[in-house]
């Protein structure tokens, strides 16, 4: 969804967790499993995880070219049903 006064495009699938998983981690495994399946050329996906502590961390499409990177179980119960259905 386009959010006409920043000019950035956002996902209309914003969501809440409560987790113990790294920000890091969390962030490439939703952006992975929104990712999966979608033919995404031209476009530019990236995903923001926040803490209630002011904390946060900005994951791009190009953090997740590392060959030996998989979702971590444990992270992965963190998402919704049909992200973690996209990472299996």
């Amino acid at each position: 969804m386009h959010e006409r006064f920043s000019d950035v495009w956002t996902c209309k699938d914003l969501g809440r967790t409560t987790t113990a998983a790294d920000l890091a981690e969390l962030g490439r495994a939703v952006l992975a499993a929104y990712l999966a399946g979608r033919d995404s050329r031209g476009e530019t996906f990236r995903v923001v995880v926040r803490t209630d502590h002011g904390n946060h961390v900005v994951i791009t499409a190009d953090q997740l070219t590392d060959p030996g990177w998989e979702a971590d179980p444990a992270v992965c119960q963190a998402l919704p049903a049909y992200l973690r259905n996209a990472l299996t």
